[in-house]
C-alpha cells in the first residue's frame, strides 16, 4: 500500500508561483511513475503533468506547458510541481497520483494511488 500526502497549496495572485510537494510512503516510489492532476469545482479531474520512474521523461498538459515543471527526488520519495505565472484558471484542488508502472500516463484510471489533494486559489 502506498500513501501520498500533498502539501504546498495556498492562495496567490495571478502571475505568482507555488511549489507543490507529494511525499510517498513505501519502498516502491523509485519504481513508480507519478502524476499531478487537478479538479476545479464542478469539473472532472484533469491531467496536469506526469514523470516516469527515473525523472527522465515528463509530459504536460498544453494548458500548463512552459509554466509548470514536474520533478522528483527518489532519495526523498517526493515528487514536486513547480507552478509559475499562475492564472485564475489554475484554481483547483491538485492531486498527486502514483502508478505501479514505471511509465508515464495521462489517464486518471491508470493511477493506482491518490493523495487527499491540496487546494490552489489564484486571484486576478
Amino acid at each position: 500500500q502506498v500513501q501520498l500526502v500533498e502539501s504546498g497549496g495556498g492562495s496567490v495572485q495571478a502571475g505568482g508561483s507555488l511549489r507543490l510537494s507529494c511525499a510517498a510512503s513505501g519502498s516502491t516510489f523509485s519504481r513508480s511513475a507519478m502524476g499531478w492532476f487537478r479538479q476545479a469545482s464542478g469539473k472532472e479531474r484533469e491531467f496536469v503533468a506526469t514523470i516516469n520512474w527515473s525523472g527522465g521523461t515528463t509530459y504536460y498538459a498544453d494548458s500548463v506547458k512552459g509554466r509548470f515543471t514536474i520533478s522528483r527526488d527518489n532519495a526523498k520519495n517526493t515528487v514536486y510541481l513547480q507552478m509559475n505565472n499562475l492564472k485564475p484558471e489554475d484554481t483547483a484542488v491538485y492531486y498527486c497520483g502514483s502508478r505501479r508502472s514505471r511509465l508515464t500516463s495521462i489517464g486518471v484510471p491508470e493511477y493506482d494511488y491518490w493523495g487527499q489533494g491540496t487546494a490552489v486559489t489564484v486571484s486576478s
